[in-house]
């Protein structure tokens, strides 16, 4: 069964730092690409990051050069290393494969505000 769980969000202040962690079950992890996405309220899902089984990475205009995001082919897990958040960061974050697997996990609560 294929899982995704989160951990790792908060609330933090403009300028702050958060660091995402997701472990991944039931898939072949070191042969998948991932991805880290977000929901901001009352708006779609939309992708932060990707990262390939290789390592590399791609970010949207929004995250790049404040986020980065990582992978541990061991442990199975994909984290998002965020600094100089933002208010328009405030959402909730998911990983999940990339392209994305139908199933999402819980998602993590981003909450940035003064």
């Amino acid at each position: 069964q294929v899982q995704f769980v989160e951990s790792g969000g908060g609330s933090v202040q403009p300028g702050g730092s958060l660091r995402l962690t997701c472990s991944a079950s039931g898939i072949s992890f070191n042969i998948r690409n991932m991805g880290w996405y977000r929901q901001a309220p009352g708006k779609q899902r939309v992708v932060v990051a990707t990262i390939t089984t290789g390592g590399d990475a791609v970010y949207e205009p929004f995250a790049r050069g404040r986020f980065t995001i990582s992978r541990d082919n061991i442990q199975s897990t994909v984290s998002l290393q965020m600094t100089n958040l933002e208010p328009e960061d405030t959402a909730v974050y998911y990983c999940n494969q990339s392209p994305p697997w139908p199933k999402w996990g819980q998602g993590v609560q981003v909450t940035v505000s003064s």
